[in-house]
């Protein structure tokens, strides 16, 4: 190595060529060594980034789920739900009451809502078992209520008027869409985690 570092400093040597081109070729085989290390930090940090996706789809698809729509009976039990439930958890809740117009509709879609959407959930309870009856009148129904965190961040009365006459699933999906209530769907997560997995490979 002190020869060739010898060599390097005096170019008007005589084996300075042969030198160089030894050089080289050590340059070239640490040059190859060093892709090929890069190559595998990228499929290390590739495998990192996959498995933090993983982690994080583990955290908000498979943290609680639901799936269906819970029916509330009482006042105390509305407040639990919202007062008890995680942070990071979305909550609609529905007060209804039977045979008012839009509330069966309503029913309906959330109960196809809810199983698009697990880590929502989706409740309903009728107005007059909330204790607070006067509140929810029979003119402001159906209601849509919903909380995170324990706090309101929308409230939508006579929801039904929001859309046509015969509404569905999809409908109310877009509705809540345009507010930014709803996560995406699980599907978009479990595309992105397979594409990394190609990746890898």
């Amino acid at each position: 190595k002190k020869e060739i570092l010898r060599q390097m400093s005096s170019p008007q040597s005589r084996n300075g060529k042969d030198s160089k081109e030894r050089v080289s070729r050590k340059m070239s085989i640490q040059e190859y060594e060093l892709i090929h290390k890069e190559k595998e930090d990228e499929n290390c940090l590739r495998k990192y980034r996959r498995q933090c996706m993983q982690d994080m789809h583990q955290k908000l698809s498979f943290g609680p789920r639901y799936g269906f729509v819970y029916e509330l009976e009482t006042g105390k039990q509305f407040l639990e739900t919202i007062e008890k439930e995680l942070k990071i958890t979305t909550i609609v809740v529905h007060i209804y009451e039977d045979g008012i117009k839009g509330c069966d509709a309503l029913n309906s879609s959330l109960t196809c809502l809810a199983a698009e959407y697990p880590i929502v959930k989706f409740c309903k309870i009728k107005a007059s078992n909330t204790g607070a009856g006067d509140r929810f009148s029979l003119d402001v129904l159906p209601t849509l209520l919903i909380y995170k965190g324990g706090e309101l961040i929308s409230n939508f009365i006579s929801v039904a008027e929001q859309f046509a006459e015969e509404f569905f699933a999809g409908d109310v999906e877009s509705f809540l869409n345009e507010y930014g209530l709803l996560p995406e769907r699980e599907v978009h997560v479990l595309e992105h985690t397979k594409i990394e997995e190609e990746d890898v490979e």
